[in-house]
C-alpha cells in the first residue's frame, strides 16, 4: 500500500457556516475517527487534493502529521458539491500497524478475454471492491484479476483470487467479479418501456447535506 503524509491541525469550530468559512481559507474540513470517538481536524486543501485523487481510486495508507504527534490512517469516506464536483469534506478512520482492520479494496480488470477477442463475447463487470480483512502493511492498493483466459461462458469469482497469507477475504467467494458473455444483442426501446427507465443515481461519497 502506497504511503502519504498529510499536515493537519486541529479545528474548533464546527458547522456548515464554519465549515464554509474553512474551505474559503484554503482548508479542507476533515474528521477522524477511532473506537467510536471522533476529533475534528483541518488539511490544507492544495496538500489533501493529490492524495483524494489516488484515495478514490486505490487504498492507501497515510501518516496524519500533527505538531507534536502523528497518526496512521484511511481514508474512510468523503463528500463533493454534486454540482461542482469539488471536495468538501473528509474522513478518516485512525488505525495501529498491528490491528487488523475490514477495508474495501477496488478490483482492476487485467487483460482482454479470449471469448472477447476470438468469437466477439462482451466483458461484463461484477463486483468492483472486495472487503478483506488484514493488519495495514498487508493490505494492498487495488486488487488485479487476469481476465485474458475467460471464453464465452465463463466467470472468475472471488473465491478463484490468491490473496496473501495474512490476509481474510470477508467477500462473498461465489461474488463474480467479471463473466463474458455472448454478444448483446440490439433492444429498441418502446415508448413504454422508455417511461419504465429511470436515471441511475452515482454517489460520490457521503451526501452533502450530511456534512458537519
Amino acid at each position: 500500500m502506497e504511503k502519504f503524509v498529510l499536515n493537519v491541525t486541529n479545528r474548533e469550530r464546527k458547522g456548515k457556516g464554519a465549515a464554509r468559512q474553512l474551505r474559503a481559507k484554503g482548508f479542507i474540513p476533515c474528521v477522524i475517527y477511532r473506537g467510536g470517538q471522533s476529533a475534528p481536524i483541518q488539511i490544507n486543501t492544495k496538500e489533501i487534493l493529490p492524495f483524494m485523487n489516488i484515495a478514490t481510486r486505490e487504498k492507501l495508507f497515510v501518516t496524519l502529521k500533527f505538531e507534536d504527534s502523528e497518526k496512521q490512517a484511511i481514508l474512510q469516506d468523503y463528500q463533493v458539491d454534486p454540482v461542482t464536483g469539488k471536495l468538501l469534506h473528509v474522513d478518516f478512520m485512525e488505525v495501529s500497524a498491528t490491528e487488523k482492520i475490514r477495508v474495501t479494496v477496488p478490483v482492476v480488470l487485467i487483460g482482454e478475454p479470449i471469448g472477447v477477442r476470438q468469437d466477439k463475447g462482451v466483458l461484463q463487470h461484477g463486483i468492483s471492491e472486495i472487503e478483506i480483512e488484514a493488519i495495514p502493511e498487508k493490505i494492498p492498493g487495488h486488487i488485479e484479476v487476469d481476465v485474458s483466459q475467460l471464453k464465452v461462458g465463463e466467470s472468475v469469482h472471488v473465491g478463484d483470487i490468491n490473496f496473501e497469507e495474512g490476509i481474510k477475504v470477508i467477500s462473498d467467494p461465489d461474488e463474480v467479479i467479471a463473466t463474458v458473455t455472448a454478444e448483446e444483442e440490439e433492444i429498441e426501446l418502446t415508448p413504454s418501456t422508455q417511461e419504465q427507465i429511470e436515471p441511475e443515481v452515482i454517489k460520490k461519497g457521503k451526501k452533502a447535506q450530511e456534512e458537519e
